[in-house]
């Protein structure tokens, strides 16, 4: 797949070494059946809605280089948030300092050496990134996915550019305004598989939502923390987000059971809950987000048997 060469405005961004643009943007999709977003080899293309209309944003990569084109009342918006969102801000040289590096395990000292191409995206996108994150609240992953990707079909538009442009995805879809997302009725929530409870928190959040996107522009610790502020927004969905919208290095996803006993297995050889992975991330922290990717890209996979522990969901407290 190619960014076509027609209409749209363009730029290059130049990553000054290697770079993996599918590591670097994956962690944005929300499961393959998230049409905001698609990658293909050596190419990707992300609709969204900024503060001048939709867009639609192609990324082609050149080597090192990263060419984009943009479509849609939003295009030159877009446009001028690519370098963070292909990482530009994320500096990872205190990670790889050679006294840094010596106290990471090494698994985690290994994955970075074969992952030096990865960045921590930022998109700058509270709305985008807090939906999907409160979605995922109490239930299971393939849960919410499921209800992301219904609600996107019944309520999203057709990306800018879709059928003018051959070059543009087919199927690619923005997602609703704050405003769309708020006159969704509440029956096509149920329909979506959404109770009241998280439909009503994203409700809540989107009443704040320009608020909310000045967020963007606060440090990472101070965005999650002013996020808690909303009913039902605790600090497992607000470290989902900014690990997002901020490329934050440090905070990690308190509350979620699969994590902590993944962290546990891989650092302790034994599944902990929150505190005991926060007690074994401590040593780095202000890059425990890191280590956390590089334990993702290292390979390592839990053990499928062991003792079974009470799974506490506390993600929407």
């Amino acid at each position: 797949m190619t960014v076509a060469a027609t209409a749209g405005p363009t730029m290059v961004w130049d990553a000054h070494g290697p770079y993996s643009l599918h590591g670097t943007l994956g962690i944005i999709g929300r499961g393959p059946a998230d049409k905001t977003i698609r990658l293909a080899p050596g190419a990707a293309w992300l609709a969204f809605n900024t503060p001048s209309g939709p867009a639609t944003l192609g990324i082609n990569q050149q080597g090192n280089e990263l060419h984009a084109r943009a479509w849609g009342p939003g295009a030159d918006h877009a446009l001028t948030g690519v370098p963070a969102l292909l990482g530009t801000h994320d500096d990872w040289s205190h990670f790889d300092s050679p006294g840094f590096a010596a106290t990471l395990p090494r698994a985690v000292r290994d994955a970075r050496r074969r992952h030096q191409a990865v960045r921590l995206p930022s998109t700058g996108r509270m709305v985008d990134a807090l939906v999907p994150a409160i979605l995922e609240q109490k239930v299971t992953s393939l849960e919410a996915l499921r209800s992301y990707a219904v609600l996107l079909r019944r309520f999203g538009t057709e990306a800018p550019g879709v059928g003018a442009d051959p070059g543009v995805p087919h199927n690619l879809l923005v997602a609703p305004t704050p405003a769309q997302w708020a006159a969704i009725p509440s029956w096509e929530w149920h329909k979506a598989g959404v109770g009241p409870q998280r439909s009503a928190t994203i409700v809540r959040m989107l009443r704040a939502a320009s608020g909310l996107e000045r967020l963007a522009k606060l440090p990472a610790a101070e965005a999650g923390a002013r996020m808690q502020s909303i009913p039902g927004v605790g600090v497992w969905t607000a470290a989902e987000v900014t690990q997002r919208t901020h490329g934050d290095a440090d905070q990690v996803a308190v509350g979620d059971y699969h994590l902590a006993a993944y962290v546990g297995w891989a650092l302790a050889g034994k599944p902990v809950d929150d505190t005991g992975m926060l007690e074994l991330l401590e040593p780095w922290r202000g890059h425990r987000q890191r280590v956390v990717r590089m334990l993702q890209l290292s390979g390592f996979r839990k053990p499928m048997f062991g003792p079974r522990m009470t799974i506490q969901d506390h993600r929407g407290h």
